[in-house]
């Protein structure tokens, strides 16, 4: 049996979507070793939304179990808007709250734009972003309707939602995963500013890790455990601590924010700053904005010296 780390989330109930394999499997574990109730929620798919299987949930209740913690499954597509409810309604019915939403759910069906069929855009941004969406979306009417309840605005909140750099690289060949990750940022700092009235908190994690979806895109061989037994940088393990600590009272005061993790790399983004800012002193013309942008680019080199990070 492996000994449970101290409890800092003892009487805390979260749900993880996307549990029953890799990153969400350890966040699941991460989160009930910390002293968290879990409810654990996957369809057992396949990594392009295919199939379907009970198995990989129930496997991690049992190993929750086996370290003494408390779980229940929750299966159910968290893009379907009544399926995300039952999700929630899990959490409050089997363990008697929901104060952790650790959204980790998703697909992945690259493809050039021009060879992108709509059903591969469509799914794509259904179960991230939407499956997103829905999950935030009951769980913070849970907590609006338990704050009107309880007629006390502050409560226990932890909205954490999974993102990717991809969506700053603008990633060839994952044109739909790249929105959906935009998407999701965005949505969890909006997030931010209307649960911050219920005293909860919404940040975004961009974790670099080896999975299912980094191991069977273009950089499958940088996120490769190495042969020779050293440090493995893009073990998806490096993540959980970062999760349960923004899950945890430490973060209480963390909001709004993204934030990097690999190996023994942290990242905290800033907002973006302007290249240029300029006020005319008179309205633009073709010719002034020549005058004005022409110089700027001149000699910067296209897509490398934009917005985009550069790719990995």
């Amino acid at each position: 049996m492996v000994k449970k780390d101290v409890g800092v989330l003892d009487g805390k109930v979260a749900i993880v979507t996307g549990a029953g394999l890799g990153l969400g499997r350890i966040e699941a574990l991460a989160l009930a070793r910390a002293g968290a109730s879990v409810v654990v929620n996957d369809l057992g798919v396949e990594l392009d939304g295919s199939g379907g299987s009970e198995a990989e949930a129930n496997n991690v209740v049992r190993e929750i179990e086996a370290l003494g913690g408390r779980a229940v499954t929750a299966f159910g597509d968290v893009a379907n808007w009544d399926d995300a409810q039952r999700v929630v309604q899990t959490a409050v019915e089997s363990f008697g709250d929901l104060h952790i939403l650790m959204n980790n759910a998703g697909i992945q069906r690259d493809g050039m734009i021009v060879k992108m069929s709509e059903e591969q855009w469509d799914s794509v941004i259904r179960v991230h972003l939407k499956g997103h969406f829905t999950m935030i979306r009951h769980t913070m009417n849970h907590w609006r309707e338990k704050s009107k309840a309880s007629g006390d605005p502050k409560l226990y909140g932890r909205l954490i939602s999974t993102a990717s750099d991809s969506f700053m690289m603008g990633n060839l060949g994952q044109p739909n995963y790249a929105a959906a990750k935009a998407g999701i940022a965005h949505l969890t700092l909006s997030a931010a500013r209307e649960c911050a009235r219920f005293g909860a908190t919404a940040n975004v994690i961009l974790p670099r890790a080896r999975t299912r979806m980094t191991m069977s895109g273009p950089w499958a061989s940088i996120f490769k455990a190495p042969e020779d037994g050293g440090f493995d940088t893009f073990a998806p393990e490096h993540i959980a601590p970062l999760v349960v600590w923004l899950a945890s009272p430490h973060a209480q005061n963390v909001s709004g924010q993204l934030i990097q993790l690999w190996g023994k790399h942290l990242r905290v983004f800033a907002p973006p700053t302007a290249l240029l800012d300029h006020e005319n002193d008179e309205p633009f013309t073709l010719e002034n904005i020549q005058a004005l942008l022409g110089p700027v680019f001149e000699n910067k080199r296209p897509i490398e010296d934009g917005f985009a990070l550069p790719m990995m």
